[in-house]
């Protein structure tokens, strides 16, 4: 049987709760809650450093964040390397595959390989500095109407406001990224296996999806969480600022924002499946040997608690979407039909054809990390001494009381002082340190998945927090980064936390 190919699909800035499979109130995703039917969907994914940069990071190198060097956006950090000594693209290029990357990287410099024989880039509001300009906006030039730019919308990078993309649908990015995929797909030599990475750079603001996708969910959005601890964030004057990281805004302001936030969603879901319905029709073949693994670099709090964007160990922004789909004869026994067949039988994806041996849902918290080595021994790659993420594989058949206990997560500080934060959750509990002004916050996650009670003070929950808090002491001290004095959490004041790798790459134990 020849290797199988990969399809690893990125969205940027989409929460973990977002799929319809999920639970959620009103969002519609047919084609992600089909793939996870045809997979399993991971309960407990999450993002440990809950920004674009260092998580990419941790997703392409297989690394958490200390071994990356990369520990958020902002004081002491710094853009990704383009030579770590391993990467996953890198390794699968080696193995024979073609490997090729559309849309979104967030490279230094933009158009660094990361390991990637070609790549097509759409690098949004990270385009057109100091004469850079991406593959999508040299199409779009040639495209769309005369004297008309991507950014005619009139919505800030960071923005919080929304509104309806201004021009036609087949104009927008993220339809862009997926003519590409198709393009990819039509094209490549299918003597090699592939791997095809698929980076939207939607659904982070600006958020201005087709107009049709805006409308499914305005005056119809649920109204954000709000935790009786949040009043912190309730700042009027900062809450005018467009790009406002926090603040009380509006129920009419945050029903338009989230209308646009879940109609970017529901616009990629539909790109996805447009892609599948071409690979069923023409290449179901290549599609039933074939992995597909969709998750996100982090979330967006679209106004939880009064916050936006990213960077915070809160829910709507650490938690990602994780699917894994195997191709359908992934447990079985080969099967090897001519072309002429494969024609002539149903139209249902490969996976439920042949029948599903996987979990419907893992409980398990797994970690961007987890993302490399599952897709090189998925490909029969030997998994590098630098990676430190766990295949998930094995999770995939059946539970294990052999995972690891807890995610540890942090940001550097970023949009204010007292944001910075280090945070432990198992998708159960979450603990979250906030250094520079040395506060505790802990929640019961399966009693309150929206944070809403801060259980900090609870004497009830002294011991259970007190067994958390002994966890990170332990992470932290591993480090030997100066952030543990006399045995308990320590923030030197004035330094920047940043890690030794930052300057040399970690080789591995």
């Amino acid at each position: 049987m020849s290797k199988p190919n990969i399809i690893f699909i990125i969205s940027d800035q989409m929460r973990g709760d977002c799929l319809g499979v999920e639970g959620h109130p009103v969002i519609q995703t047919p084609n992600l809650d089909y793939l996870a039917s045809c997979g399993t969907r991971f309960r407990h994914a999450y993002t440990a450093v809950p920004s674009c940069i260092p998580a990419r990071a941790s997703i392409w190198t297989g690394m958490n964040q200390w071994h990356t060097g990369i520990l958020g956006m902002g004081w002491g950090q710094g853009q990704m390397p383009d030579n770590y000594p391993h990467l996953l693209a890198e390794e699968l290029t080696r193995a024979g595959y073609r490997t090729h990357r559309i849309g979104k990287g967030h490279f230094h410099p933009h158009t660094a390989s990361m390991g990637f024989e070609t790549f097509e880039l759409d690098e949004s509001g990270r385009t057109l500095v100091q004469g850079f300009k991406d593959d999508y906006r040299i199409w779009f030039d040639l495209h769309a109407p005369k004297g008309t730019t991507p950014d005619d919308h009139g919505i800030d990078w960071n923005g919080w406001n929304a509104r309806p993309w201004p021009l036609d649908e087949h104009l927008h990015p993220t339809f862009w990224t997926i003519s590409r995929a198709i393009d990819f797909i039509k094209t490549c030599d299918h003597s090699r296996p592939f791997f095809l990475n698929i980076s939207f750079a939607k659904p982070h603001s600006p958020y201005v999806p087709p107009e049709y996708y805006f409308n499914l969910y305005r005056h119809r959005t649920p109204e954000p969480y709000v935790g009786s601890w949040a009043s912190v964030h309730d700042i009027p004057t900062e809450a005018l600022d467009i790009s406002a990281w926090h603040g009380r805004m509006t129920s009419e302001q945050i029903d338009i924002a989230r209308a646009a936030y879940y109609g970017e969603i529901s616009f990629i879901d539909n790109q996805i499946g447009r892609l599948l319905i071409y690979m069923r029709r023409f290449h179901r073949q290549i599609l039933h040997n074939t992995w597909i693994v969709f998750t996100s670099d982090h979330g967006d709090m679209i106004g939880d608690h009064h916050l936006w964007r990213k960077t915070y160990a809160y829910e709507g922004s650490a938690r990602v979407p994780l699917i894994i789909v195997p191709p359908s004869n992934w447990g079985h026994d080969p099967v090897e039909l001519p072309d002429e067949l494969w024609q002539i039988l149903p139209s249902l994806t490969p996976p439920v054809r042949m029948g599903k041996k996987v979990r419907d849902v893992a409980d398990e918290p797994v970690s961007l990390q987890d993302i490399m080595p599952t897709l090189l021994e998925a490909a029969g790659v030997i998994i590098p001494p630098t990676v430190d993420g766990r295949s998930l594989l094995p999770v995939l058949k059946q539970p294990t009381t052999t995972w690891r206990k807890y995610i540890h997560g942090e940001h550097s500080l970023c949009y204010a002082p007292e944001q910075e934060m280090q945070y432990l959750t198992d998708g159960k509990r979450k603990f979250i340190w906030f250094p520079r002004t040395n506060q505790i916050q802990f929640f019961d996650l399966e009693q309150d998945s929206g944070e809403l009670h801060d259980l900090s003070n609870a004497p009830e929950r002294e011991k259970e927090m007190e067994q958390w808090r002994s966890y990170l002491i332990q992470e932290l001290t591993k480090r030997r980064c100066g952030w543990i004095k006399d045995g308990d959490l320590y923030c030197p004041p004035g330094k920047a936390l940043i890690s030794p790798y930052k300057q040399f790459h970690w080789l591995g134990e």
